[in-house]
């Protein structure tokens, strides 16, 4: 039978707590009630507001998203109990290449723009592919069809858990990065840059996938350690006195050389600086060139200069004016064609001998006819060196030319940098010594934000090109649409003053192939969530947003992308404050990542031990720091959580005090001055957004109010000693059990609420946090 009591406020203790069933209940009361709504009258000043990151919808959560976010929610909860009205929303990233590569292995397809519309469309499959399936290719508008048939079942799958760990969003401000209003508000701000010359499309060397057939931004960089080899090559001199050796881990780039260079203080090329010596196997003329990015002590103290093997060519061919010879395609091929100046018989024979073969099978080839030919020197010499990948590709990246829109970023400008700079320095930092990967970063640019994509499903470039009077887009002008008419899709939207019968006609009109990268629309975060573009009274209202919540692996590219939009788009920073969280490692220290396929599943742990034991691991990470997968931490938490219920039961079942109690014994002042002091601590450690110090402090404490002083106290609460010695321990537990509820409320929302609703009116969630005065004159003793 259930302790009841009918004095001031609702006792209904059941016989036997238990955590079995309390989220599914409370979520549902939380719901109805409205627990986490956010109160949109509320003045600037009394609003605390999130820019939440919106996770990547390419499959299903994992427990490097229960961390992270469970920080967040610890310090959305302790805001919310001081008062704040606090605007959490959360987001869905449901566009762009994850998406895009799920999608195509879960139904079997990949998009061909060239391929008719099907209407009644069905994929051959959905789940695991079978046996030697060979993907479909389907038009573009049957493949968005299916990107948003599965997201939308993702995003089912990614809300029911973000509710089963407790998140206190306010889900009535959900949105998607692909839904209407994001590529609204991506578009005009993408427009406000063009027009303000923030944005600009040129033709250039650019970083490309050749599996997605794709550009790829800087920020987007990873270096793999692989295995290579140098090989020793002789290109003999123009002149017949002899040959000039240099080392290379690309001979496959012979055909695409354009100039050999040495650094201008080297005295055993300073001879040379202004000869010609001739390619093997090509006989192409190139020039002996100085630079001083050359490096005396690497290899031979020599190098060529191909279009293009790294990005350090790249500075060589724009500063030493250089022509272009590209030999690789967006295919990842060697271009059937010879370069421009490879014009011998016996250099287009050799050409011939590679043209349309993969680089790694054109490599073996060349280095075949090296050694028949005598030109290389010795046997290659094996090496390990690192080699750029995009961050989700599997083959290395290979440089193209390209026609890309960028966004600047201070890569080119160094006023623009140092702009960039002084921002991040008036952010505040948790940890603070995580502005020093922002400024590093922001120094270290040396190319402004390329923000095209060559995909399908994501916002649209949104602008068209004339065409002249050959069909040849004129880039230089592009027609922008008017705001009112955003979103707009320049593959089937009519610029104003054409006619679609006009689309790729001469003197007509095409519109822009591309769509932005994910990025680009992410870091308008602030301004999607806060509905800049239609909701100016809720702008108002929560920007600048007062944190940024994120991973400290993506400061690079989501911090430092969206300090540029709202540096100039509002001229100001997009938040106060940016909290990083570490990642999740394995046992054997690696990061947790699905592409290691190390993961844990969330649901199975939430089974086990219950969504708060989850949290209290969770938070119990410091800011900032890489944290090993511990279910023995997970343990510990469901132990805290079951001492929580039974400790809750044991000091409800004494009577209430009477009205008039207060604590007088000197060991319950001296308790109630430990918790006095524990508030003290907690407080500011959330202040400094170090919740796990605020958990550390907030648990000693209640574990030594459970062992120590209960056992000490519980024969006085029994009225051993009279009336007034148990007024003032019956008045003492209370007021301590009550702060101890709401001081671990933001860690362990689930059982926290239920003991609360034993014993007060409504949710722990909307009850202050707890304040020394409410323990009396004892909180100063």
């Amino acid at each position: 039978m259930a302790v009841t009591n009918s004095d001031s406020h609702p006792t209904n203790i059941p016989d036997k707590p238990s955590l079995e069933g309390i989220e599914s209940a409370l979520a549902q009361i939380w719901q109805d009630e409205g627990t986490y709504a956010f109160d949109r009258t509320a003045p600037r000043e009394r609003v605390y507001s999130i820019d939440t990151p919106p996770p990547t919808v390419s499959g299903s959560l994992h427990m490097g998203h229960v961390f992270s976010y469970t920080h967040t929610d610890t310090i959305a909860r302790y805001q919310r109990m001081t008062g704040k009205a606090v605007f959490y929303p959360m987001g869905w990233d449901d566009n762009g290449l994850p998406t895009e590569r799920r999608v195509q292995n879960y139904f079997g397809v990949r998009c061909d723009p060239h391929v008719a519309y099907q209407p009644d469309f069905q994929p051959p499959f959905r789940g695991d592919p079978p046996k030697d399936h060979q993907p479909v290719s389907i038009s573009r508008p049957n493949f968005i069809k299916l990107c948003e048939e599965l997201t939308h079942e993702d995003e089912k799958v990614f809300e029911d858990l973000f509710r089963r760990l407790g998140l206190s969003v306010d889900w009535d401000y959900l949105y998607t990065t692909i839904e209407d209003r994001s590529r609204r508000v991506s578009q005009r701000a993408f427009l406000g840059n063009l027009e303000r010359g923030e944005a600009y499309t040129q033709e250039a060397p650019t970083l490309w996938d050749v599996d997605f057939k794709t550009a790829v931004a800087q920020a987007e960089l990873e270096d793999r350690e692989r295995p290579g080899a140098y090989h020793q090559v002789s290109f003999a001199r123009s002149d017949g006195s002899g040959d000039v050796v240099i080392d290379t881990t690309r001979p496959v780039l012979l055909a695409a050389c354009v100039a050999l260079v040495a650094h201008p203080d080297d005295p055993r090329y300073q001879p040379l600086f202004g000869t010609t010596v001739r390619t093997p196997l090509y006989g192409v003329e190139v020039p002996v060139l100085a630079h001083p990015l050359a490096q005396i002590d690497k290899g031979t103290g020599i190098a060529m200069i191909c279009t293009f093997g790294d990005l350090t060519d790249v500075i060589w061919w724009r500063e030493l004016n250089l022509p272009t010879r590209a030999i690789i395609g967006r295919d990842g091929r060697i271009i059937n064609t010879p370069p421009l100046g490879l014009d011998s018989a016996e250099g287009i024979a050799a050409y011939e001998q590679i043209a349309g073969l993969f680089i790694n099978q054109a490599q073996t080839k060349v280095v075949e006819a090296l050694r028949e030919s005598g030109a290389m020197l010795g046997e290659p010499r094996a090496i390990m060196h690192p080699v750029k990948f995009f961050e989700k590709g599997d083959r290395p990246l290979e440089i193209v030319t390209s026609r890309q829109w960028y966004i600047r970023n201070g890569g080119r400008d160094a006023d623009l940098r140092h702009a960039f700079v002084d921002r991040g320095n008036h952010l505040a930092w948790h940890p603070d010594h995580m502005r020093h990967r922002y400024s590093n970063w922001v120094e270290g640019l040396n190319g402004d934000w390329l923000i095209s994509r060559q995909r399908y499903f994501g916002v649209p470039v949104p602008v068209w090109y004339r065409l002249d009077e050959n069909g040849e887009a004129i880039h230089d002008s592009p027609i922008t649409p008017s705001h009112d008419a955003l979103p707009i899709d320049p593959s089937t939207d009519v610029p104003p003053g054409y006619s679609a019968d006009q689309r790729h006609q001469p003197h007509g009109f095409i519109g822009d192939p591309d769509v932005m990268d994910t990025w680009a629309t992410s870091s308008l975060s602030p301004q999607i969530a806060g509905k800049w573009e239609d909701d100016a009274d809720l702008f108002a209202r929560i920007f600048p947003m007062d944190l940024r919540p994120q991973a400290h692996d993506i400061i690079r590219t989501w911090l430092f992308s969206t300090v540029v939009r709202s540096h100039f788009e509002h001229d100001s920073l997009p938040w106060k404050n940016a909290a990083l969280s570490g990642w999740i490692l394995d046992p054997d220290r690696k990061k947790m990542s699905k592409s290691k396929g190390n993961v844990v599943t969330p649901l199975d742990l939430f089974e086990k031990f219950g969504s708060d034991a989850v949290r209290y691991w969770a938070a119990s990470a410091r800011p900032g720091i890489d944290t090993a997968f511990s279910e023995d931490q997970m343990k510990v938490g469901k132990k805290l959580a079951t001492k929580l219920l039974n400790a809750t039961k044991f000091v409800l079942s004494f009577p209430e005090p009477a009205v008039d109690a207060r604590p007088t014994t000197a060991i319950d002042l001296a308790m109630l001055a430990r918790v006095a002091q524990t508030i003290n601590e907690a407080t500011t450690a959330f202040e400094q957004y170090d919740y796990a110090r605020a958990l550390e402090r907030t648990e000693s404490m209640f574990w030594w109010f459970c062992d120590d002083y209960v056992e000490l106290v519980k024969g006085r609460a029994y009225d051993s000693q009279g009336p007034e010695a148990a007024g003032s321990a019956l008045s003492a537990l209370r007021l301590a059990l009550s702060a101890l509820q709401r001081l671990l409320a933001p860690f362990m929302p689930f059982t926290t609420d239920t003991v609360w609703r034993w014993w007060q009116n409504g949710s722990v969630h909307t009850a202050a946090w707890p304040a020394v005065s409410e323990l009396g004159a004892i909180g100063d003793s």
